[in-house]
């Protein structure tokens, strides 16, 4: 290895050491305390099992490039690490919707809410959010082993990425591009969409609420998944219009965006929602032992 690439691998580690952990301790503190056995720390796992997924994804990619100068992959393997990256990011546009629902519901009726959302109704969600990724993410797959790569084999990316590797295709990839796109708009398009819907409404129903305490009370406990939305669609989107339209900008430019799409989120959304959410960070502290103070 390396001066240059050693100092360069050590952020990284840092980086993937820290989402493993955040994301690891935030579900062994849901799992392990029964007072966050409730809908909406039951979709915060699945949050934090989506980055867990997402990290693992190309870790071993990644950190195999940096230590041992591991720069080739074959494709069937690429493959597989490609489906896996786009299928935890849909289903993480998926869990950042139903948390969207679960904050709705919440405000809106919350005489109602422990009744609508049954713990056999999120575990429907969850089954429907795996099964929705698998679908959206399975056509994109079997498009791909159909191309012929006569080319140049040499990605722009630490791991493999659908449009990435049509750009190496010495065929026609006119339907990988559509049903890309298609997928795209389908996931965090329609997704976004909702989400924006579905705050109208929180909004409208919290300026509604006659006591000041009570819409600051409301509107506080959404800022944690406003902020993971955030962290979540704007190095997506970014690295989207990037492949598409910024043909021309610079290679590290492409690097940067890509790395921080897979790595931002993983990384904030532990950080967030223990920062901002009183009861994740209570139950945080009680696993690690830590007497330190939490009403902050």
């Amino acid at each position: 290895m390396t001066v240059n690439r050693a100092w360069i691998s050590i952020p990284f580690c840092f980086l993937y050491g820290t989402a493993l952990s955040g994301n690891g301790l935030i579900l062994f503190a849901i799992i392990s305390q029964p007072s966050l056995h409730e809908p909406m720390y039951y979709f915060l796992s699945m949050l934090s099992t989506t980055d867990l997924g997402l990290s693992i994804s190309t870790l071993v990619t990644m950190l195999g490039i940096f230590w041992f100068n591991a720069t080739e992959i074959s494709f069937n393997a690429c493959l597989s690490q490609m489906f896996f990256i786009q299928l935890f990011t849909v289903m993480e546009s998926s869990v950042l919707l139903a948390m969207a629902f679960d904050r709705f519901v919440a405000i809106s009726k919350p005489l109602r809410y422990a009744t609508i959302l049954t713990d056999l109704k999120i575990a429907q969600i969850g089954v429907a959010i795996v099964s929705r990724g698998t679908l959206i993410q399975a056509p994109l797959v079997v498009l791909l082993k159909r191309l012929s790569f006569c080319g140049s084999h040499v990605l722009h990316h630490s791991y493999c990425f659908h449009p990435d590797l049509i750009m190496l295709s010495c065929t026609d990839t006119r339907i990988n591009s559509a049903v890309g796109l298609f997928a795209l708009i389908r996931t965090a398009g329609v997704d976004f969409i909702f989400f924006t819907l579905s705050y109208v409404l929180i909004i409208k129903t919290v300026l509604s609420i006659a006591s000041p305490e009570e819409r600051k009370k409301a509107f506080s406990t959404c800022i944690s998944h406003i902020g993971a939305v955030a962290v979540f669609y704007i190095p997506l989107l970014s690295l989207s219009f990037v492949h598409r339209f910024g043909k021309r900008a610079p290679p590290y430019v492409h690097t940067l965006i890509a790395n921080a799409y897979l790595l931002i989120p993983p990384v904030m959304n532990p950080i967030i929602y223990s920062v901002k959410t009183k009861q994740t960070r209570q139950a945080v502290v009680k696993v690690l032992n830590l007497k330190v103070p939490i009403n902050l």
